[in-house]
């Protein structure tokens, strides 16, 4: 019986048939954010760590978190968490009710992606 309709039914849509909405992207970089900030922190307890361990320890873990590749997961680490930060506030928006039609889900995406852009740029020059 399945077999004979397996002709009739719809195909499922497939990723390529639809663009890529604002608001689901923004809601996939809010996890890869999280996970970043996993990194992130991973590497500040190992720095700490190895701050507590002696002065080889130290010296090892500062020189990684202070060459251009620790600079640039420790600037990856900032972004991450501003923008990490302020979908977080998105969804407690959300989650409150307002701001759930689709316009200005998105007017809150493009925000969440400029204010985050300028936070990090503020904190990195500033701080």
């Amino acid at each position: 019986m399945a077999a004979m309709n397996r002709d009739k039914r719809p195909l499922s849509p497939h990723l390529t048939i639809y663009r890529p909405q604002l608001t689901s992207m923004t809601s996939i970089f809010t996890r890869l954010t999280g996970n970043a900030l996993i990194i992130g922190a991973l590497l500040i307890v190992w720095w700490f760590s190895a701050l507590a361990s002696g002065p080889e320890a130290y010296a090892r873990a500062n020189g990684f978190l202070t060459s251009w590749f620790g600079d640039l997961i420790m600037f990856g680490s900032v972004a991450s968490l501003w923008y990490h930060t302020l979908a977080g506030v998105r969804h407690l928006i959300w989650d409150s009710g307002h701001m759930l039609n689709i316009e200005a889900a998105e007017r809150a995406g493009q925000i969440i992606i400029i204010v985050s852009v300028l936070l990090t740029i503020f904190t990195v020059i500033v701080l």
